[in-house]
């Protein structure tokens, strides 16, 4: 995640924040409409059009208020939000990643929604992603998309080398050599980001820090054991051997879709673009399992998404109006037309329709939510993965050992979290 903010996109920022204020400045007449801003930090192309025509249709079942839509590159609204908000310019609501939800509850940005409308229909919600969006006891967003890590897989190049999906990692190694032998292409293509390597860390028990604890992990004996066995799926037959390339996520989603590999660990935001692909023209061809289980027998992946959220700065009208928008946005019709469109996964179990099941992909990736683990409640922890994100390219590509490369992210990582112990 991007910490540090050019002055030409600072600049920028503050443009956009003095025209996307709620509160008094937001250009409400007296009498009219309420209008409240709402930055939505989805993919222009193929989201954004989708939660346009959700605003009209909110617009025209609520005459009193107006939603002022602006569409904010994801990589940049973490930053923007920061500065408009500590210069009182925030946006009413933001589309807000579920990992900024802490920070920015803590600085006062968020407003608590325990008892308001927009919560209404709490127990709706997967309690998982409730708890993800709670801070100190309180929650701060209403949870909107959602997301996790599995297993895919072309279903055509197991069925050829006559083995299922994979339960462990180890099996997933002899699956990769038993592909290669039947099929000629790599079973198997891992990531060297920090993200895609937390399933590993999970499946031992343990995490990048124990936040309860207040101490980092990631030097750990099971820390280690998790990382040396992510290390060893890069190299053996039928495993591809690591892209240390600034262009790696492309290659390795290239390959997959094109039957080049016959597995990645990918999430449910890769749908429409699997389907795309040469592979997977049948969508039944897709196959979707819960990530492999480490020495522990448990499998885990991380949760990810967006939560709904209201600027604690806006006035009372202006909130109320948010609380109002946010409770339709995540509402169970909404949420239909959201997956339906967007190949997105609901965050309620009642949005998972007939209709929306009937897509093997979104099918797919709700049956392995289980396996789902919220992050913990700690404003930092989702900038623990960029010094690990440094040292695991450098492992994987044999520039550091594991031990030295682990050691320098405990350094790096202690200076973001400096009240933890190694």
């Amino acid at each position: 995640m991007r910490r540090g903010i050019a002055a030409t996109a600072l600049v920028a920022s503050l443009a956009l924040a003095a025209t996307a204020c709620g509160g008094s400045d937001s250009g409400d007449e007296a009498g009219g409409p309420v209008t409240i801003t709402w930055w939505d930090t989805s993919n222009a192309t193929n989201e954004a059009p989708t939660y346009q025509a959700l605003v009209k249709e909110f617009e025209a079942a609520n005459k009193d208020i107006k939603v002022k839509y602006v569409n904010v590159p994801f990589d940049q609204a973490q930053n923007k939000f920061d500065t408009a908000a500590g210069s009182k310019g925030a946006p009413d609501v933001l589309r807000s990643e579920v990992g900024w939800t802490p920070a920015f509850a803590k600085k006062g940005f968020f407003a608590p929604l325990d008892g308001t409308e927009a919560l209404a229909e709490q127990d709706k919600f997967q309690p998982s992603l409730i708890e993800q969006a709670k801070y100190e006891g309180k929650t701060y967003g209403v949870p909107f998309t959602t997301d996790t890590l599995a297993l895919v897989y072309n279903k055509a190049l197991f069925k050829k080398a006559g083995i299922e999906a994979p339960k462990t990692w180890d099996d997933l190694k002899k699956a990769a050599a038993a592909i290669k032998d039947k099929t000629g292409v790599d079973g198997y293509w891992g990531s060297t980001q920090a993200y895609y390597a937390q399933s590993f860390l999970y499946g031992e028990g343990t995490d990048t820090v124990d936040a309860d604890a207040k101490k980092i992990t990631v030097t750990s004996p099971e820390a280690k054991k998790a990382y040396g066995t992510w290390q060893g799926l890069f190299k053996g037959k039928g495993l591809h051997k690591a892209d240390t390339t600034a262009d790696a996520y492309a290659h390795i989603q290239e390959a997959f879709v094109s039957g080049k590999v016959a597995s990645i660990i990918q999430g449910p935001w890769e749908i429409t673009n699997f389907y795309k692909g040469s592979a997977f023209k049948d969508k039944n061809n897709l196959g979707i399992a819960t990530v492999p289980a480490g020495s522990t027998g448990k499998a885990g992946a991380p949760t990810g998404g967006h939560n709904l959220s209201v600027y604690a700065g806006s006035d009372k009208a202006h909130q109320e109006a948010s609380l109002k928008f946010v409770k339709f946005m995540t509402s169970a019709k909404a949420q239909e037309t959201i997956a339906l469109k967007n190949n997105t996964l609901p965050t309620r179990e009642d949005a998972y329709t007939a209709e929306v099941k009937a897509d093997p992909g979104i099918a797919g990736y709700q049956s392995v939510l289980s396996a789902a683990q919220p992050r913990p409640a700690l404003p930092e922890y989702s900038s623990l993965w960029g010094p690990l994100d440094d040292e695991l390219i450098k492992i994987a590509g044999g520039k550091v050992s594991l031990d030295k490369g682990l050691g320098n992210a405990e350094t790096a990582i202690a200076k973001l979290v400096p009240d933890f112990s190694k």
